[in-house]
């Protein structure tokens, strides 16, 4: 395995990140959590940098519009600590050359959402890490899964309809898939729900239940290659466990967690890298580490690799290229927007 490491900029409390195609060039996103900028780098050459935006900050997530070149949605004004009532979703296009940012809607506490594409609709779905809070310790108020349709342009109107609220710490999310259909997974202290778009109407919508733990982030993919999806897991919320949760008679149980000691993991991705089925994780304390993790179909055993240690990182995202793979690594905790290109 070679890793080439890029060091793109210094973004103090570096968070999120995403990729997207704008005038043919895939554009590499960063964006900080605090008060501050989101850069995009140029897929190829990494110098060519431009100001998506210089504040306010707070982004929590970034997502491409799906069949729209060059537009994405975030979060902005989600700040350090859990400081978000006035958190909003902002559209961004790419348009002469430079990046437009408008504001989308107001959306208090938003921490993940999504665009899911079903049967030619974009389904806007959203997750609030609570409703309102008195202050940084106060979970009272949980949190809701919010969806809408997603209108063409900033300027219309949606409407977002709660399908599940009472969702404590409602932390994760992650896009997959679900008895062959597009879904969403949702984390919170109450477990891991699941949300399959249909075409009825979304007030109709319901949420399954897959664990009954006390769950910060999720990933769900068949990292075994036996057909049936495991659920990869942080656990409790910003927790001390990464798993691997498979269905056995029935029932998710752990057959794999992380063995070295760890504190706020936050990085958990599942899915086809380099062609293999992987796991990364990472860790915002102690070794602060980023790994990866696959299943060896030899000796039926988890194999471990260390990617980094001591930059902390929040998220990931991947992007799969004929030439090798890249790790998109917001390094919150060194304040830094990596990019890795991995080649096997």
């Amino acid at each position: 395995m070679e890793i080439k490491r890029t060091h793109c900029d210094d973004i103090f409390k570096c968070y999120s990140t995403c990729a997207l195609v704008a005038n043919g060039d895939l554009k590499l996103l960063f964006a900080t959590e605090d008060k501050g900028p989101c850069y995009s780098y140029s897929a190829a050459d990494l110098n060519k940098k431009e100001v998506v935006w210089e504040g306010p900050g707070g982004t929590m997530s970034i997502v491409e519009i799906p069949g729209k070149s060059g537009e994405f949605l975030a979060v902005q004004q989600f700040f350090p600590t859990f400081n978000a009532p006035e958190s909003v979703i902002v559209w961004g296009k790419y348009v002469d050359g430079q990046w437009v940012i408008e504001k989308f809607i107001d959306l208090p506490y938003v921490h993940r959402f999504d665009i899911l594409h079903v049967d030619g609709v974009n389904y806007f779905v959203a997750g609030t890490l609570c409703t309102s809070k008195k202050d940084r310790d106060d979970w009272s108020d949980p949190g809701k899964i919010l969806v809408g349709i997603l209108p063409d342009t900033n300027t219309q109107s949606i409407e977002l309809i709660s399908v599940q609220d009472k969702l404590t710490r409602h932390h994760g999310y992650s896009r997959g898939y679900w008895n062959g259909k597009r879904a969403g997974f949702f984390t919170a202290d109450e477990g891991v729900y699941v949300l399959t778009p249909t075409s009825d109407r979304i007030s109709t919508w319901k949420t399954e239940k897959l664990l009954d733990r006390r769950v910060s982030d999720i990933s769900v993919f068949d990292v075994d290659g036996d057909g049936v999806d495991e659920l990869v897991t942080i656990e409790p919320f910003h927790g001390n466990m990464f798993c691997v949760n498979k269905l056995i008679d029935g029932e998710y149980k752990i057959v794999y967690q992380y063995p070295n000691e760890i504190d706020f993991a936050h990085v958990v991705w599942a899915g086809l890298f380099n062609g293999k089925p992987t796991i990364f994780g990472g860790v915002r304390r102690m070794n602060k580490e980023l790994f990866m993790i696959r299943y060896n179909q030899d000796s039926k055993q988890y194999d471990l690799t260390e990617i980094e240690n001591g930059g902390g990182p929040s998220n990931i995202f991947i992007v799969n290229q004929p030439d090798g793979d890249l790790i998109l690594c917001p390094n919150r905790e060194k304040g830094e927007a990596i990019v890795y290109k991995v080649k096997e």
